[in-house]
């Protein structure tokens, strides 16, 4: 099986954590076999809750220890000679679920942090990435995480909105910034909270292709207020169904 590697950007507040968490369901549920990875690369966390599941150990404390450990010695170590230490760390901070894998990036980095360790970080989970069919990464709003190539190789980028201009207008500036910056396959939009179809031919998407429209979805709305995750949602529900039709319409086959 191919790698895929789905990213999802956009405005904060859009409700793009939920729907990385739908993707991930339908994943699982679509390939029972397939190895699958989510990483929560928000630091506003949010993906462990709508997935279930619990990080105690994120990729910031793996840093923070990186680093302790390079001052503890008379010479600061270089990246490279912290290979193995830091893919140990890397894996313990991993959870295992059935059927997905989830890390987290943590909060992000504080001043004085060694540069050289954190690019290498990088490299580790681009490299711990290459282990599994797929990887939904739910990235930070706004544009920072491209600016600084934390999702430098993906196949989908994966764009959210809103119906409100700012919305759209942030999705279609994350596309010129990763045009420049990123290497992707596919890219699209979809719309969340769309309520009013009337307002569909008003979207400004400028050249970006819309992959799905999702209304409000109230059983989703009273999960997230219960702190339940994404598998208690029916299979009929707005969010469960419009997900599926943006993978569909991003040639990636998922049950109906």
């Amino acid at each position: 099986m191919e790698k895929t590697v789905i990213a999802l950007a956009g405005k904060g507040g859009v409700g793009k954590t939920s729907i990385a968490a739908a993707i991930v369901r339908e994943l699982v549920r679509s390939y029972p076999k397939a190895r699958i990875l989510a990483i929560d690369a928000d630091p506003a966390v949010g993906l462990e809750t709508a997935l279930g599941v619990h990080a105690q150990y994120t990729l910031d404390d793996v840093r923070k220890d990186i680093v302790a450990a390079g001052e503890g010695s008379r010479e600061k170590k270089r990246a490279l000679e912290l290979l193995g230490e830091s893919r140990f760390r890397v894996l313990n901070a991993m959870v295992e679920t059935d059927g997905f894998a989830f890390i987290a990036v943590g909060r992000p980095e504080a001043a004085g942090c060694y540069c050289s360790v954190n690019a290498y970080l990088r490299e580790v989970i681009s490299a711990l990435a290459d282990e599994f069919d797929f990887v939904v990464i739910d990235g930070e709003a706004g544009v920072e995480q491209i600016n600084r190539r934390v999702m430098e190789k993906v196949t989908h980028l994966v764009l959210v909105t809103d119906p409100s201009k700012k919305g759209t207008q942030v999705v279609q500036t994350v596309r010129r910034v990763a045009d420049e910056l990123t290497m992707y396959q596919k890219c699209g939009v979809i719309v969340n909270r769309m309520n009013d179809e009337a307002l569909r031919p008003l979207l400004d998407l400028g050249d970006l292709p819309l992959l799905a429209c999702i209304p409000d979805d109230p059983a989703h709305a009273r999960a997230d207020v219960e702190g339940r995750s994404v598998w208690d949602l029916p299979e009929n529900s707005p969010l469960a169904n419009g997900v599926r039709g943006a993978l569909q319409a991003l040639d990636i086959s998922v049950r109906n």
